[in-house]
């Protein structure tokens, strides 16, 4: 029997329904027995038309640093609010957009018995994480894995771990309800929902970095489709997926707390992989987005000066039933 066809009035009689039964993605989804970013007949406006839409910039060479000083300056912090969970060794873990498996590592030597599901969707960071943390296998594995649509049964993960990812991507609670999915009853969602409000240096010189964090995020995110002020947003995201003892708790990247070398490393990273699509979606030129990251690596850097940018890490517990 042919399907019948996708009018506004059958899109209007399944978007009605949406509230009350976990989103619009959700309700189309069980309609068409389709994954949403299949189903090609959708208006433009409706359409997922690009999943990854910081792609390129996710796989400059660049990011690879920004990774790696992101672990050195967080995991000290991070470490003890893991350990707050009160999981025993041999758990089962994902790593949902693990990138060059530096966060994936440490949850191997935290949880010294645990199954560790490691997934992205950039080869050449997988690659590198196989060849940076061979040490772990078999235990610690690599997937080419998309966040939007897991592999995994329900129910598969203890603990599911997302971090620096859902700032990056469009449709935030989509990944999030996915994530609710494959965690266990009982089990925790662990995520780092990046939120480029919370980034604080000092004010004069001759950038205004106050305005180049609202403004030029901003722009990016409406360009992008992304928010990237999530991390103040993700708290209504899982209370809307009913989910339990949300939490939401601050890593403090700052001078006082972590090397400045490393703080500035973060921020260099951030400058060597996004001036040219900075400057494409705001106001900014290039030289003013080179010379506002340059001013504030210089903050952090300088002894009289001190700067901070707070970490959201936000969690919650799978209710007992769903």
């Amino acid at each position: 029997m042919r399907a019948a066809p996708w009018t506004p009035a059958r899109f209007r009689h399944y978007f009605d329904g949406a509230i009350a039964s976990g989103g619009a993605f959700a309700v189309i989804e069980r309609a068409t027995g389709r994954s949403w970013s299949s189903i090609a007949p959708l208006p433009y406006t409706l359409r997922v038309t690009d999943l990854n839409p910081q792609r390129e910039q996710m796989s400059d060479a660049s990011m690879i640093r920004t990774l790696d000083a992101q672990a050195r300056a967080i995991w000290p912090q991070e470490s003890e609010l893991v350990r707050r969970y009160g999981f025993s060794p041999d758990i089962r873990i994902l790593d949902a957009g693990c990138g060059t498996g530096e966060c994936s590592a440490r949850l191997a030597e935290m949880f010294p018995r645990a199954e560790i599901m490691a997934v992205d969707i950039l080869d050449h960071h997988l690659a590198l994480a196989r060849e940076r943390h061979g040490r772990f296998a078999p235990r610690l594995r690599f997937e080419h894995q998309s966040i939007f649509e897991l592999p995994a049964a329900d129910a598969s993960y203890d603990l599911t771990v997302c971090r620096h990812v859902i700032h990056s991507v469009p449709h935030a609670e989509r990944v999030l309800r996915e994530l609710a999915r494959v965690t266990r009853p009982g089990g925790r969602l662990h995520l780092i929902p990046e939120d480029y409000g919370m980034l604080h240096f000092p004010t004069g010189g001759a950038h205004d970095v106050r305005a180049f964090w609202h403004e030029a995020t901003t722009g990016f995110g409406e360009a992008t489709s992304t928010d990237l002020f999530v991390g103040r947003n993700s708290y209504g995201h899982l209370a809307d997926l009913g989910l339990e003892d949300i939490t939401v708790d601050y890593v403090i990247v700052d001078s006082l707390r972590v090397p400045r070398e490393t703080f500035a490393a973060i921020l260099e990273a951030w400058r060597d992989g996004y001036v040219e699509s900075i400057a494409e979606r705001s106001r900014f030129s290039g030289a003013e987005v080179t010379g506002t990251f340059d001013q504030m690596i210089a903050s952090i850097r300088d002894p009289r000066r001190y700067s901070v940018w707070m970490v959201p890490v936000v969690a919650a517990r799978i209710p007992a039933r769903r």
